[in-house]
């Protein structure tokens, strides 16, 4: 990866680390499917003015991708979030790594480097690590609903390099217009006091929600789709588990959340593991049969 792509993988693992916190104020401001809701409807009217007309192609791969890399993966998220603690759903979150290239291997071709599994079995090593005592108790059902939706974003990262090439604010803008359906659907069936919500919301809650559309959404994943387009998952996918790091360092100081010596020592590791990842050759395609 050039310094350029690392520079931009690394700009999104700490906007998307400091969303852990802005967000968790949202969701307990907000209803958290309807939390996404608006934000994915705020992402689509924000972009879509400015983007082209999509080919049939195109508005066919965004609809595929929304539901994966939209509804399952944000309404899954920030529901886990919701119930459970900061630190711990920024760690659960970093199996979006291993998920993306396990997935990238039989459907893309993309068979990881032996020197890229160590680095990822180690970065595995130390988030086991940082849950051993992260602080604070995570329901097991929201520990599930992260790690599912951490399932759903690796399956859309793969569509997204399959599918593609697709222009990153188009995609964004049409993505998120389907998903905002599929999220406030799902609102309407199974939460309750939105309008309450909205009235009572304060200015906290209204940047928590204006971050997450033009920090952890326009920007983070624009540059996060340009990058898969331009090196493999194998080499991108590991910079996601540096979330982690960020989330934790963004929890102690905003939070005030207690950083335990397991914690730091595991978040070390992790960043071990990313640096080994990216010390090895690109992810080899899968021979073909002949």
């Amino acid at each position: 990866m050039s310094i350029l792509e690392i520079g931009a993988a690394l700009l999104v693992a700490l906007l998307w680390g400091v969303q852990f916190v802005t967000s968790k104020y949202g969701v307990e401001a907000f209803p958290p499917l309807f939390f996404v809701t608006l934000r994915f409807a705020l992402v689509a009217l924000l972009l879509l003015p400015f983007t082209r007309r999509p080919s049939r192609r195109e508005i066919a791969a965004s609809a595929l991708i929304s539901v994966f890399f939209g509804g399952l993966c944000f309404g899954l998220f920030f529901t886990g979030l919701h119930l459970g603690a900061v630190g711990l759903s920024a760690v659960i979150v970093q199996l979006t790594a291993p998920f993306t290239v396990l997935i990238a291997w039989p459907m893309l071709g993309e068979r990881p480097p032996a020197r890229v599994a160590l680095g990822l079995a180690i970065a595995f090593a130390g988030v086991a690590l940082a849950m051993a005592n992260p602080g604070e108790p995570m329901p097991p059902i929201a520990a599930l609903l992260v790690a599912a939706g951490s399932a759903a974003q690796a399956f859309g990262n793969v569509l997204i390099k399959r599918l593609g090439p697709l222009e990153p604010l188009r995609l964004i803008g049409w993505l998120s217009l389907f998903t905002v359906p599929q999220v406030g659907l799902a609102s309407w069936l199974l939460e309750w006091g939105q309008i309450a919500a909205l009235r009572a919301a304060d200015l906290p809650a209204w940047l928590s929600l204006g971050y997450a559309v033009l920090f952890g959404a326009i920007l983070a994943f624009c540059l996060w789709f340009w990058l898969i387009e331009r090196v493999s998952l194998a080499r991108a996918g590991p910079f996601a588990l540096l979330q982690t790091v960020f989330a934790i360092l963004a929890a102690i100081v905003f939070l005030g959340e207690r950083a335990t010596m397991p914690l730091m020592i595991g978040a070390a590791i992790c960043i071990a593991g990313v640096i080994l990842t990216q010390s090895a050759s690109p992810a080899r395609p899968h021979p073909k049969p002949s």
